[in-house]
């Protein structure tokens, strides 16, 4: 089980899965019905998809791993490549067929993230090797796809109209500045495999520190005006926990030292952490 995690990327499939019951219990309650059947298979569509995108990019990257990441499966040995390819095979097809159930909604968020997941990995495209390119993937996926769609997904599936209330669109607008965030901060602790199979990340065309900077000012900055914005329209306990969030990022911050491997490894995690409680707050009391 911890292999198979560590294949699906443990942290991305804990995001994928906060971000769904976020999204799910807004709808719920903005629409006032549950129905978790629908919870439930959502869940294990778009975590097969999560597994799919994830896998489909180590076994693409098994060289790059063994040097960047030399802990994950393939470049471990710990899975074959022959298991890699099946894994991610069967949870293409898992994820392509549950999500046909709820058509058009989860239809398209599914389908969509498998595009541009395999774009992002497989040549000729390979879209990881574009350093805009691969913020586009991240963004698209975590920052419109997952939130919009989602949300429409279970409002009409709980039997509302297709409606997206004032703080999901504040929740996206969020998460669609997290995943530049994201895909700036996952490239600072893996120059060396980057560099030596060419891909041109932001960290290799600037520098470590440039990266953070920039990237630390605008989460900074959009969790700042996020907090400010919700004590403005009355919604306080947003507000709180979108505060608690921002300090949590400047004591992570704080800590970092970006001449250290491990450090900035705690660091990225740790932001996945903020983002993980983005979600939290949101499914309280968004």
């Amino acid at each position: 089980m911890i292999t198979f995690l560590r294949f699906g990327r443990a942290h991305t499939l804990i995001g994928t899965t906060l971000s769904i019951l976020a999204l799910y219990f807004m709808a719920a309650r903005h629409v006032g019905a549950h129905d978790w059947g629908v919870l439930g298979l959502t869940l294990f569509s778009c975590l097969a998809a999560n597994v799919y995108i994830t896998g489909l990019n180590q076994v693409t990257d098994v060289a790059i791993d063994k040097i960047n990441k030399p802990y994950l499966p393939l470049a471990s040995g710990a899975y074959s490549m022959r298991t890699g390819k099946w894994i991610v095979g069967i949870c293409g097809v898992l994820a392509i067929v549950s999500c046909l159930v709820y058509p058009p909604w989860l239809t398209a968020t599914v389908l969509a993230s498998l595009a541009i997941g395999t774009a992002y990995s497989v040549e000729p495209v390979r879209l990881k090797k574009y350093h805009f390119w691969a913020a586009f993937c991240i963004i698209v996926v975590r920052g419109l796809l997952v939130n919009l769609l989602l949300y429409l997904h279970f409002r009409t599936a709980l039997g509302a109209g297709p409606q997206v209330q004032g703080s999901v669109w504040l929740l996206t607008g969020i998460i669609f500045v997290f995943g530049v965030i994201i895909a700036w901060f996952k490239d600072l602790p893996d120059t060396a495999g980057d560099e030596q199979y060419g891909i041109r990340t932001l960290t290799l065309i600037h520098n470590r520190e440039w990266v953070y900077a920039r990237g630390g000012l605008l989460l900074t900055v959009t969790l700042f005006v996020a907090a400010a914005y919700t004590f403005w329209v009355g919604w306080v306990y947003l507000g709180v926990g979108l505060v608690a969030l921002l300090m949590a990022f400047r004591w992570l911050a704080r800590r970092l030292d970006l001449t250290d491997q491990a450090s900035i490894a705690r660091f990225y995690q740790g932001t996945w952490g903020v983002f993980f409680g983005i979600y939290l707050v949101f499914g309280l009391w968004g």
